[in-house]
């Protein structure tokens, strides 16, 4: 009988911690779930694919009509140019909110010579974005040269922080035109990254002495405003070139 009643009591025992166990397991998967879907939400969608709203020209009032959505794309389409506005300047900024310190990923094709940039902490007035606003720089790397019979340098090739810093070429996934690229910034005041690909390009520290001396003796030494600006709308060039976006997000950290 006591055999009989320790047996009794170790299955009661076994199946009470199995018990246990299944609500730990059902508890932590609870817990991934809840933590994956915060992620998740944390990303604001610039552009998800079928609404151009938020989106307005650079000191203007209304998206040019260049920029449409085609095929899931936001897409700057310049068969739709007229002749007495053929060249430049219909930069877009995403004027719903600004932001400083961010994550930012988006995917992106060009034709071949294609050119483009991504800019952020974009402030309005009466300056060029570029002169103000840092720039991740988009190019067709493998025939700009050849189409328009002209040298480039690193700082102005694909992924570099334009005329600042310059993307390590042995990590850079260099991709021909009309593929889609997928690139990232990570923004904050003590590091700066810009990836593309699945890889990290390049570094840096933003407003540190060594930025400092970069602005002071490149291309922007008589930009005063360049960089100055520490929260902004995020933005797109209009460089004489098509470009497709898609999935564009950001996330505020």
């Amino acid at each position: 009988m006591k055999n009989l009643a320790l047996m009794l009591s170790i299955s009661v025992a076994l199946i009470s911690c199995k018990n246990q166990e299944k609500q730990k397991e059902e508890s932590k998967a609870t817990i991934e779930t809840v933590t994956t879907n915060e992620t998740a939400d944390e990303w604001i969608y610039l552009f998800d694919g079928t609404t151009t709203d938020g989106w307005r020209a650079y000191n203007g009032d209304d998206l040019p009509p260049q920029w449409v959505v085609k095929d899931g794309a936001l897409t700057f389409d310049t068969e739709k140019r007229t002749e007495a506005n053929r060249k430049g300047g219909k930069d877009i900024i995403y004027a719903a909110q600004e932001f400083d310190n961010f994550e930012l990923y988006w995917e992106w094709k060009i034709p071949e010579g294609g050119n483009s940039g991504l800019l952020y902490h974009i402030q309005e007035g009466d300056w060029s974005i570029p002169e103000v606003s840092p720039e991740y720089q988009m190019l067709d790397d493998l025939k700009w040269e050849e189409i328009n019979n002209a040298k480039l340098e690193e700082w102005q090739k694909t992924g570099a922080d334009y005329a600042m810093h310059l993307p390590d070429i042995s990590q850079k996934i260099v991709k021909p035109a009309g593929e889609w690229n997928t690139s990232r910034i990570i923004f904050t005041p003590e590091n700066v990254e810009h990836w593309l690909n699945g890889k990290k390009l390049l570094s840096f520290v933003p407003w540190s002495e060594d930025w400092e001396e970069r602005k002071a003796q490149g291309k922007w030494k008589d930009a005063p405003k360049y960089g100055s600006f520490k929260k902004g709308y995020i933005g797109f060039q209009d460089h004489d070139s098509p470009l497709w976006l898609k999935n564009v997000k950001i996330k505020e950290l």
